[in-house]
């Protein structure tokens, strides 16, 4: 069974950036699309950007663009999500979400696999 751990997530100033990971182990997931979704508190879980399982394609929430960078490498079993320029609105519990059906999608119910969650937090 695939498991999902987050990591790099904390405190940043308005501006500043960090770069979170997800960790797969139990087997590949090469072969699945995965996502970041974030929640704030009192806010239901949102869709941030998906990668398709070859990585060659990427997708974003609208507000993240040109500031969030998803990755990946297989062969480290691992995804990244570099965000730069982050704002207190970006503040979040973000998980690492995969789909082992391959299919880029931005709602919660499609995805079959989750990480814990790293939490982010940007001061104004």
């Amino acid at each position: 069974q695939v498991q999902l751990v987050e990591s790099g997530g904390g405190l940043v100033q308005a501006g500043g950036s960090l770069r979170l990971s997800c960790a797969a182990s139990g087997r590949t997931v090469g072969t699945y699309v995965m996502a970041w979704f974030r929640q704030a508190p009192g806010k239901e879980r949102e869709f941030v950007a998906a990668i398709s399982p070859s990585g060659t394609n990427t997708y974003y929430k609208d507000s993240v663009k040109g500031r969030f960078t998803f990755s990946r490498d297989n062969a480290k079993n691992t995804v990244y999500l570099q965000m730069n320029n982050l704002k207190p609105e970006d503040t979040a519990v973000y998980y690492c979400a995969a789909d082992i059906h391959g299919i880029i999608d931005e709602r919660v119910s499609e995805y079959d696999i989750w990480g814990q969650g790293t939490q982010v937090t940007v001061s104004s």
